[in-house]
């Protein structure tokens, strides 16, 4: 952990082809150690007490998610939205609050088209949960964000996560931690493939989303993988368990020029293959929620709250 912390200290200062090529390196030795819970943890897949099942007797969930790092994300996000509209799904996109500007007619757009708003911290930068005394500084100014841009949910950049400290945000979600991921700076996984309620101190609770497919940053940039099939793989797990399957990927790493694979970017074709795959292969098993209607959901419920509450 001090290490992963060292590295994010120092990464505004180290240029992007040695940032991946030392992550490369990292993650490489983690894989080769990782088999056995990575991609998939088989105790992740335990059915929360109190389980009834997914709205409209769907088998499983799918949550697709955005987070933009930068300017050049932001400009591949009406692609990205026209793109999965076209195909019948819906998805949230987390911004940056105060790392790059944001054009009022890209939120009003995806408004309109059914697609969430979600914040993804103040700077892309540093650990935010360094110290209490610091998140706590910054939290009205994130809940100033949250009420601005009419969101309800968080999720923390670079994963970080205390989940205690988030219920200090007005938010309905969150969405900083994940089942199991070894190559996250912080990588204590929560062990489930299902959401969980969060409630802490007197603070009005919240839902917690775990992601539970690989990043596509993980995958195609610093795995080098050129194919989804890991991302099929975990899926078909998922949906044989029943879980939610909450992806991450980021507009920033996708392009769509011929051929792909730059230093740092992967082609977007690959992201709408697994849409066709869910298309071709699920197509009506599954209910294709916006965050907000999974923890609308999800607090609804309650599954055995006094057993499903997690703290980390």
């Amino acid at each position: 952990m001090l290490a992963n912390n060292f590295y994010y200290t120092l990464k505004p200062f180290i240029p992007l082809s040695l940032r991946i090529a030392l992550r490369k390196r990292i993650v490489l030795q983690k894989r080769m150690r990782s088999a056995h819970l990575w991609p998939i943890e088989p105790k992740a897949g335990e059915i929360p007490e109190g389980w009834q099942g997914w709205p409209g007797g769907k088998r499983f969930a799918l949550v697709l998610t955005h987070d933009v790092e930068g300017a050049q994300g932001v400009k591949r996000c009406l692609a990205l939205a026209e793109m999965e509209k076209s195909l019948g799904f819906r998805s949230v996109f987390n911004f940056v609050a105060e790392d790059y500007h944001l054009d009022a007619g890209l939120f009003s757009y995806l408004r309109e088209n059914n697609f969430e708003i979600g914040v993804h911290g103040l700077n892309h930068n540093g650990n935010l949960f360094q110290s209490k005394e610091g998140f706590l500084k910054k939290v009205p100014r994130i809940n100033q964000y949250l009420k601005e841009w009419n969101a309800v949910g968080f999720r923390a950049p670079s994963m970080y996560h205390n989940l205690e400290w988030i219920s200090h945000l007005s938010i309905e979600y969150d969405m900083s931690t994940f089942d199991t991921d070894p190559f996250e700076p912080q990588p204590d996984g929560v062990g489930t493939i299902f959401p969980f309620w969060c409630s802490y101190n007197g603070h009005p609770g919240y839902v917690e989303l775990p992601y539970t497919l690989p990043q596509d940053h993980t995958l195609f940039v610093l795995m080098e993988e050129r194919s989804i099939n890991i991302w099929k793989k975990k899926l078909d797990w998922i949906v044989e368990n029943g879980g939610m399957a909450l992806l991450i990927t980021h507009p920033d790493y996708m392009n769509n020029e011929k051929g792909g694979f730059r230093k740092g970017e992967y082609p977007i074709i690959l992201y709408s293959e697994f849409l066709e795959y869910l298309l071709d292969t699920f197509k009506g098993q599954y209910w294709n929620p916006l965050p907000k209607e999974v923890a609308r959901f999800w607090k609804k419920g309650r599954y055995n709250e006094s057993s499903n509450v997690r703290s980390i």
